[in-house]
């Protein structure tokens, strides 16, 4: 694996950890609150990491103009055709884990990433664009990547899904993370093209959060209630 490629995975593990050391430190040297001082710092990092990731992939995006893939019109009907793949393959996990499993479907990660939201709306900009791109960069550019040249799909593309299933930090909600990487690690081999599981990624953390937003609690659960109900039937569960 290029020396590059190793620095960018550092740059991410330093992102997710740097808020241990350094929002405290915000915290005593500012006026903002507990709370504040974890959101600027988050955003900031983020915005920060990018910048060094993109700095950093700077060949490979050169190296891309140069190999054939294919045409801009394809490349947006896999992105279109991705987000109901992305889609289906997150019903299918989610009927399975709360039916067969009886997980409780609730996220605890995405009502976090809301509260967040919710008091810093800016920080719609992290989830919905940010966040997509670092990981589609590191979990499918990289590490599926590098594990697909090593072996066939499946296996590459399921340890590089579980690997970014572990990652949100919701073990219990490994088998939804890892079916939408499954999805997009298979958008990446079709296309060639990281750009479109990058898309699909923005697509769906954007509708996650404006549909959100855009609810209050109780009429999100009753609408998270139907449809999951609407799963079933259409399953067969």
């Amino acid at each position: 694996m290029p020396k590059r490629y190793w620095y960018v995975i550092l740059t991410y593990i330093i992102m997710q950890f740097s808020g241990f050391v350094f929002a405290p430190i915000l915290y005593l040297l500012t006026p903002l609150g507990v709370n504040d001082t974890g959101v600027y710092w988050s955003i900031f990092s983020f915005i920060a990491a990018l910048i060094v990731v993109l700095w950093l992939m700077r060949p490979d995006m050169n190296m891309s103009q140069y190999r054939q893939g294919p045409p801009t019109w394809e490349i947006i009907l896999w992105s279109i055709a991705g987000l109901f793949m992305a889609y289906f393959a997150n019903s299918i996990a989610s009927v399975i884990e709360t039916v067969v499993l009886g997980i409780n479907p609730t996220s605890e990660n995405t009502e976090l990433i809301m509260d967040i939201t919710r008091s810093a709306p800016f920080f719609m900009v992290i989830t919905a664009i940010v966040a997509p791109i670092l990981e589609e960069i590191i979990f499918r550019k990289i590490i599926f990547g590098e594990l697909y040249k090593r072996m066939n799909f499946f296996l590459a593309a399921a340890l590089s899904a579980l690997v970014f299933g572990f990652i949100h930090g919701e073990p219990e909600h490994i088998l939804v993370y890892a079916s939408m990487g499954f999805v997009f690690a298979f958008l990446y081999v079709q296309t060639k093209r990281i750009i479109v599981p990058i898309v699909v990624h923005m697509a769906m953390n954007s509708i996650s959060v404006i549909v959100q937003l855009s609810l209050d609690q109780e009429d999100f659960d009753n609408m998270m209630e139907q449809f999951q109900q609407m799963q079933m039937i259409f399953i067969g569960g």
